[in-house]
């Protein structure tokens, strides 16, 4: 288990370095940050001393040496336009986007695998159809749309929700988070819904092909020449071994809501990171972009390894590789 998590620390190392050359050299083909930051009325020479002062007047590897050397110190640098530790401004963002996809994927889960369920127990009834074709509309609709049409319908005509930003936040120790207050609640409920439309959707189709693969099982048949009631054989012996493949995809994509969440932030005005990401890349703001993206590596990565210990917890037959067998 030690050298498994170790060989995945290397490799998220390795991943990072390499991601942050490419968004480095990315970022530098792509523009001059200094014509985002310098006034219009602003003369050559000021440009020049904007271009010193921020150490873009190096050869691009120097500059890049030059963050390295500051980033193995935890020193991502300072954002351009805030003129604030990029770390810290990612840092203030995440609860924001943390529970977000917290919300979301927990209503995908508790909603999905049990109609995933019913359309795998009986696949022909009127009912499964039905979840089935739902799940294909929420793969197929785009989350601005969802989110603008769910702005429509309970903001702009019902007046039940409000149609962006993020409501009253608490102090949870240093976090400031929403969920404990109605007025959170309210802010957070539309855009977690329209991820959770879509996300919902695959964990259905994945929870309904578990079951039907897991029905024609011996312990299935087993279970049931015993007598024992559906009910118990679902919850005991049906649900722990579908479990596996729900988990993994629930995994892999709570890491991509909280990565790349910057659709339904920006449509929803929400204060997370996806959104600070957007506004990062459009103004060419390279030292937030690249600490962001070193940090969801980072996060992508041990995301992984929890999944992949997560496995060996709920079959014991799984061994990780590394580990002894």
């Amino acid at each position: 288990m030690l050298a498994f998590i170790i060989r995945r620390l290397l490799q998220a190392i390795l991943v990072m370095v390499v991601m942050s050359a490419l968004v480095f050299i990315g970022i530098y083909l792509v523009g001059d940050p200094i014509s985002m930051l310098a006034s219009p009325d602003a003369t050559e020479l000021d440009r020049a001393a904007i271009r010193q002062s921020l150490g873009l007047d190096l050869p691009l590897w120097q500059q890049y040496m030059v963050f390295v050397s500051q980033a193995v110190q935890l020193d991502f640098g300072k954002s351009f336009l805030a003129n604030q530790p990029a770390m810290q401004l990612i840092l203030e963002r995440m609860p924001a986007t943390l529970e977000l996809a917290f919300v979301s994927m927990s209503i995908a889960v508790l909603v999905g695998v049990p109609l995933g369920i019913i359309a795998g127990l009986r696949p022909k009834a009127v009912a499964s159809r039905g979840i089935m074709t739902g799940s294909i509309l929420g793969f197929s609709l785009p989350n601005f749309w969802v989110g603008l049409m769910l702005i429509m319908v309970f903001a702009v005509f019902l007046g039940w929700f409000p149609s962006g930003g993020r409501g009253d936040t608490v102090a949870v120790g240093p976090v400031q988070l929403s969920l404990f207050t109605l007025d959170g609640w309210k802010h957070l409920l539309l855009p977690a819904l329209t991820i959770a439309l879509a996300k919902g959707a695959l964990i259905i189709r994945v929870t309904r092909a578990a079951t039907r693969e897991s029905l024609p099982m011996d312990y299935i048949k087993f279970a049931r020449a015993k007598g024992l009631s559906w009910g118990r054989i679902l919850r005991v012996h049906l649900l722990k071994n579908i479990l596996i493949p729900i988990v993994t995809i629930s995994g892999l994509e709570f890491g991509q809501v909280v990565a790349f969440a910057v659709v339904t932030e920006t449509v929803f005005a929400w204060p997370g990171m996806g959104k600070l990401l957007l506004d990062s890349i459009i103004t060419l703001d390279r030292p937030v972009v690249v600490a962001y993206l070193l940090l969801v590596v980072f996060f992508l990565v041990m995301l992984n390894l929890v999944v992949d210990i997560l496995y060996s917890v709920l079959d014991p037959r799984v061994r990780l590789q590394g580990g002894r067998s």
